[in-house]
């Protein structure tokens, strides 16, 4: 193991996406001591059901003492008061975190640990922690998502990459967003976990039965099913080929569901991540059906690598992450085009083709993505291994 310490302030660690906090703290946990603080998120509760049980799921996890994970890799909850515009919350907030992380810090024996921040949200910590550095790694333009303050998350935003002494960003439009504010500010983009998505390559998979029912040709997507997905969109792809079946896989985060009822549209829900291989070989097209807004503009979505590694043909909205594949990802401008564009794949996709996506995906896994990172970190830092 290394001679220093991370913390590492990330999103649930067992939450229902796989998102690049998991993937890279999971490798960085390999040759590192860490601590994973899971954070709460930026929006404000709803007051349902599901946001009701994850308030109390960690009040009760952050009361207790961390879990171990892995040989040197601990998680830890943190609780903070979503309310993030009121100064008297932002200081209670503050003195919460403070005592919460020196405390489970001293439990750990870790001093001087190089603190890690993947969302803003605790832009007062930086400084007020002893730490031989602060990484701000950026994958959103986090004030432009839904449900949030969006006046105080780009305060932060700001402010936490002002304080970073090293900001990676995960997309182009973030890293022009950023350039006048960063001390150092480096263009990393996502990886992909390249040998699970493979598997619908390399190995014989069993679908599971919810979507080994469905007639084909099967049409598919998975993550969150939140307003930056056009479901507009589907609901005109199922209305114009009422022989394809859509399936979407994810929480479903809208409240006016344009597909409610719709023979060939499919919402299987959550499914953990190691189950998507299973769900991704009985696709005959992934999609990427994105409203064209601002969060969507300076995204770059881990899911279309995943899509890549699978061989499966790629149909997305134009945004510009996606042009750089435009290679290997048929790129859609307006409805009839999308439909064109499966379509054609649904006629004219081959092995050839699919190899090529392969290959692609070959040199972008999570192993060589997280290695330039602490290369960068090391450079920065000095005495990094």
């Amino acid at each position: 193991m290394n001679d220093y310490s991370i913390v590492y302030f990330g999103n649930d660690w067992l939450g229902e996406n796989r998102t690049s906090s998991h993937h890279i703290a999971q490798r960085l946990a390999i040759s590192h001591k860490l601590l994973y603080v899971e954070c709460p998120g930026l929006r404000m509760p709803k007051g349902n059901k599901r946001d009701i049980k994850r308030i109390f799921s960690k009040i009760g996890k952050c009361l207790s003492r961390p879990i171990r994970r892995g040989e040197q890799f601990w998680v830890y909850t943190l609780f903070q008061v979503p309310l993030h515009r009121f100064a008297l919350i932002r200081r209670l907030n503050e003195k919460l975190i403070l005592f919460s992380l020196k405390r489970v810090m001293k439990q750990l024996n870790i001093s001087q640990p190089l603190l890690w921040f993947v969302a803003p949200h605790l832009s007062m910590i930086p400084g007020k922690l002893p730490a031989r550095g602060v990484v701000y790694y950026c994958v959103d333009n986090y004030a432009s998502m839904p449900d949030v303050d969006r006046q105080f998350v780009s305060f932060m935003d700001d402010e936490m990459t002002r304080k970073a002494d090293l900001v990676f960003v995960a997309s182009e439009p973030i890293f022009h967003n950023k350039i006048k504010l960063a001390r150092e500010l480096l263009l990393s983009p996502h990886g992909v976990d390249f040998h699970h998505f493979h598997q619908v390559v390399t190995s014989p998979l069993q679908a599971p039965d919810d979507i080994a029912s469905i007639d084909k040709p099967i049409i598919g997507f998975w993550g969150l099913i939140e307003n930056w997905v056009d479901l507009d969109l589907i609901a005109f792809l199922a209305q114009q080929q009422p022989t394809w079946h859509f399936v979407l896989i994810g929480h479903v985060a809208v409240k006016d569901n344009p597909c409610n009822d719709m023979h060939n549209v499919h919402f299987l829900g959550t499914k953990h991540f190691s189950e998507l291989p299973g769900y991704a070989c009985r696709f005959d097209v992934a999609i990427l059906p994105y409203r064209l807004n601002e969060q969507v503009h300076s995204c770059n979505p881990i899911k279309l690598r995943e899509y890549l590694a699978t061989g499966k043909p790629v149909v997305s909205v134009r945004y510009p992450e996606v042009e750089k594949y435009h290679d290997v990802v048929a790129i859609a401008d307006g409805y009839a085009d999308f439909a064109r564009k499966i379509a054609w794949y649904l006629e004219n996709d081959s092995l050839e083709l699919a190899e090529r996506r392969v290959t692609r995906m070959r040199a972008e896994s999570w192993d060589r993505r997280v290695q330039e990172i602490l290369s960068a970190v090391n450079s920065k830092f000095g005495g990094i291994q």
